[in-house]
């Protein structure tokens, strides 16, 4: 096992569902050393892609006290990886250096093995270059001198608006990753698999929802569910005077 493991460090009561950290994901990768992240039909009824970063958004609680919730998730860069071990051609390897997962592409021959056994999904299969694809931390950029010091974090870090996102050795007690883990009772996911992922999350913090009783009565109130909107006549004249209402 690694003495360094790199890994990132993300805040669910700070994201707000943005998904810059996707676009600049895609935006860096395509063209880089791990791309090209293809898609097929973008713009039709059933859109493909290969994407290394994905948000999920689900609601949660009954009205009126509901709440949005923002789940980012790519790959978790385990410190057991059981996609590598199920490998057949030993495309998936784990770098003893600094703990990243990745995938030789040469080696790969797209049996989907290591999809099987990710139990977080965090898996892409490219159906045009027909070898799996996943999260590499950017390690195109995050090791390129080229790049002020600063800068060397992966884009879905250097991307996010509100900083939800945190990037360093979790096995470096001094790290902001490791002290923000620490600090805010950071979190695994699904550790009852024992893949002891890298990546954490920092839990939500509970708000309560204060509402006065005319909140929920006022015309204006949005928790309120929606009537009918009014409707001109049909006689009435359109914005553009052409078309019927």
């Amino acid at each position: 096992m690694s003495d360094k493991q790199l890994a990132l460090v993300i805040d669910l009561n700070v994201c707000v569902g943005c998904h810059a950290c996707v676009t600049s994901c895609k935006e860096w990768n395509t063209s880089g050393w791990a791309g090209p992240l293809t898609d097929l039909s973008p713009y039709g009824g059933d859109p493909k892609g290969v994407f290394f970063n994905r948000v999920q958004t689900f609601e949660c609680g009954t009205f009126p006290n509901t709440e949005t919730v923002h789940f980012p998730k790519s790959c978790l860069h385990c410190e057991e990886p059981p996609c590598v071990p199920v490998c057949p051609t030993g495309a998936s390897y784990k770098r003893e250096s600094d703990g990243i997962v990745l995938v030789d592409y040469d080696k790969c021959i797209g049996c989907k093995y290591c999809s099987w056994s990710c139990p977080y999904g965090a898996r892409e299969f490219d159906e045009v270059q027909g070898v799996m694809k996943k999260c590499t931390l950017c390690v195109d950029r995050i090791y390129d001198t080229s790049i002020p010091e600063d800068r060397r974090k992966p884009a879905c870090v250097l991307a996010c608006p509100p900083s939800a996102r945190i990037f360093g050795d979790i096995k470096d007690p001094e790290s902001e990753a490791s002290k923000a883990i620490r600090e805010n009772a950071g979190f695994q996911l699904m550790p009852e698999w024992g893949t002891q992922p890298a990546n954490h999350y920092l839990p939500r913090r509970k708000t309560a929802m204060r509402l006065h009783e005319d909140e929920l009565v006022r015309a204006d109130n949005p928790l309120k569910l929606e009537a009918e909107l009014p409707k001109p006549a049909f006689s009435s004249p359109t914005v553009d005077e052409m078309s019927s209402w």
